[in-house]
């Protein structure tokens, strides 16, 4: 079987490298030459782990192949995925189809033979449909099926939620492109993978449908902390209680600074679009977006008030800038909103983050950035940990508090003990703790 992953960004390069590790014969295509350029080189563009390993060792075998120019690889597919970027319209909020579009009119250009065209971006409602239509009125001679096949993958754990997901989604419109999928999923079918298979309208909506409830459980928690640390209950403890009853779940049910990344803000905004097209309003999934909002706000206002009332003229020190670890990825971070607050009321930054410093620089003004946090906390009134990466859960904190000016401890992630951290001198500051 051969296949053809139109776009080379997360999604499209994740999911070409663990298709081809199934066996299959994996071209991918990208108009960014330069992005062709390095991949070729082995040298893989963003940081995702286990990815390079992977890209390189599928290469080697002959089975993952890097190119810009289409018209060869589409002739031969027997499945093509668009696996392009769907970013959030700038004055409206509903997802930009064009990048979309134009993979449509790149394969229909090019179709020869019968083949399935799949998108895997996360599209709106009725997507599918409409690049039916494109490549119809392109080439009307051509001999193919639309389908939908979402992807579910998490920054971090991208290549275990491919190899090991919790269910695949197929959305499509006769069993001829039902059995293509499902053959080039066997690999995961043999491990009793659940296979999800229902209408195109319904495959894309699953996507946004799971992300808005992802989200919900985000902000449920985080404006719960606010009760917590108004009654002075511990808001970890509540989240634990939940989330051993079984229709709950424990997982997304931890406070913090709100949620970011390149999937649940662009997808609820996506999703309240949707509703309003509909001549309806999406009155929860709103309120979702609000409180994530707000959460980012009232971050800065609890360092304000740990530094006694005001950041003007003091040193902060930010452990993690993207928006979860084990990613490089800085869309939509707490970071982004939180820093640029601090800065303008007068706080001097210092910054640092295992894999995110590159595109901090150009994101983030006025900071001064720093190769580790002990170098980064020198002089600071205030450390302020902002994503939870590995490194940051067992610092020496007794060497932290030598090298600062002050005492201050926000942990926005609540991976810290409250008392031990106030038994090394700290006065500490958490989310929804007492």
């Amino acid at each position: 079987m051969k296949i053809v992953m139109m776009g080379t960004g997360y999604v499209g390069l994740v999911s070409g490298a663990c298709f081809s590790e199934f066996g299959v014969n994996v071209t991918c295509v990208d108009t960014n030459t330069e992005r062709i350029d390095a991949l070729n080189s082995g040298i893989v563009p963003i940081y995702e782990p286990g990815l390079e390993t992977l890209v390189r060792e599928n290469m080697k075998k002959g089975k993952l192949v890097f190119t810009h120019d289409c018209c060869e690889a589409v002739r031969e597919a027997d499945i093509l995925f668009i696996a392009v970027g769907t970013p959030t319209r700038r004055g409206d909020g509903y997802a930009d189809l064009s990048y979309v579009y134009s993979a449509a009119r790149d394969i229909a250009g090019n179709m020869k033979g019968y083949s399935v065209v799949v998108n895997k971006s996360t599209v709106p409602v009725g997507t599918a449909q409409n690049v039916k239509r494109i490549i119809k009125d392109m080439n009307p001679s051509s001999d193919f099926d639309v389908a939908s096949n979402p992807e579910f993958l998490r920054e971090g754990s991208a290549i275990n939620d491919f190899m090991r997901p919790d269910r695949v989604v197929i959305g499509v419109e006769n069993e001829r492109a039902e059995e293509l999928l499902k053959e080039l999923y066997r690999p995961l079918y043999l491990i009793e993978t659940p296979m999800v298979v229902t209408d195109l309208q319904t495959a894309e909506l699953i996507k946004y449908a799971s992300n808005a409830f992802l989200a919900t459980k985000i902000s449920f928690i985080n404006e719960l902390s606010h009760l917590c640390e108004a009654v002075g209950a511990n808001v970890k403890m509540v989240a634990k209680g939940m989330g051993f009853d079984k229709r709950i779940g424990p997982k997304f049910l931890h406070a913090g600074p709100g949620y970011g990344g390149s999937c649940l803000p662009k997808d609820t905004r996506a999703l309240i679009k949707i509703f309003q097209d509909n001549n309806l309003t999406a009155r929860i999934v709103e309120a979702v977006v609000q409180v994530n909002e707000a959460q980012k706000s009232l971050m800065v206002k609890k360092i304000r008030e740990a530094l006694g009332g005001s950041e003007y003229g003091k040193t902060v020190a930010v452990l993690g800038l993207t928006f979860k670890p084990e990613t490089d990825d800085l869309r939509e971070a707490p970071s982004l909103t939180i820093v640029p607050a601090l800065r303008e009321g007068g706080a001097a930054v210092h910054a640092t983050d295992p894999k995110g410093m590159d595109e901090s620089r150009n994101l983030l003004e006025g900071v001064e950035f720093f190769d580790d946090p002990y170098r980064a906390a020198e002089g600071a009134e205030a450390i302020v940990i902002m994503t939870e990466w590995n490194e940051y859960r067992a610092l020496d904190l007794s060497r932290l508090k030598k090298s600062m000016n002050g005492d201050v401890f926000v942990d926005l992630k609540d991976i810290y003990d409250a008392e031990s951290v106030r038994e090394l001198g700290f006065r500490y500051f958490g989310v929804g703790v007492p």
